[in-house]
């Protein structure tokens, strides 16, 4: 079959493909939906991932929504080779000083979604950035953890009032700008 002549088949009603093909009303019907379904996800124009290429541009993207919250809310951001943001996932919510945060609940999803890095990044809901003594050991855990599993953590940004701090700046895990990843040829 010519491609002009799919062309003209993808065009055809239920009744056209039914007498086109041989085919039976129903599998027509079921093709011609099919075609309707192709044509409409050709379409939908894909649309650009934020690049998430430092601590301030994690602070931008989650700022507003953390902005005013009672209670820690732990959220992860999975990131394609570019840093190109995949997903946003809550992690968890905790109490008004500490949220529950284990590697296993960062990472699923993540290598779920193919996640080439990861960034994460809680609220502090007294306004202050400073990160706790166990703000620095979950960071700790999460970058071992990243590091086993090849998804790196590039990243664990904690959220005040007006002000951020990451994690990765203090503890030395990178220089507070997110390099990509070296593209294998």
């Amino acid at each position: 079959m010519r491609r002009g002549e799919l062309w003209e088949l993808a065009r055809a009603d239920a009744s056209e493909l039914s007498h086109e093909l041989g085919l039976s009303l129903a599998d027509a019907g079921s093709l011609a939906g099919a075609f309707r379904f192709a044509r409409a996800l050709a379409s939908v124009q894909r649309t650009e991932r934020p690049a998430v290429r430092s601590p301030r541009a994690v602070f931008e993207l989650l700022e507003p929504e953390l902005r005013g919250l009672d209670r820690e809310a732990f959220h992860a951001l999975a990131l394609d080779g570019k840093h190109g943001l995949v997903r946003r996932y809550l992690v968890s919510v905790g109490t008004l000083t500490t949220s529950l945060v284990h590697p296993r609940e960062v990472f699923r999803p993540a290598l779920r979604f193919g996640a080439a890095a990861l960034v994460v990044a809680h609220n502090h809901p007294s306004g202050d950035p400073e990160p706790s003594p166990e703000d620095e050991e979950v960071t700790r855990r999460l970058a071992q953890a990243g590091r086993l599993l090849g998804v790196p953590l590039l990243d664990h940004v904690v959220i005040g009032e007006r002000r951020y701090v990451s994690l990765a700046e203090r503890l030395g895990l990178g220089d507070g700008r997110y390099k990509e990843r070296s593209q294998r040829t």
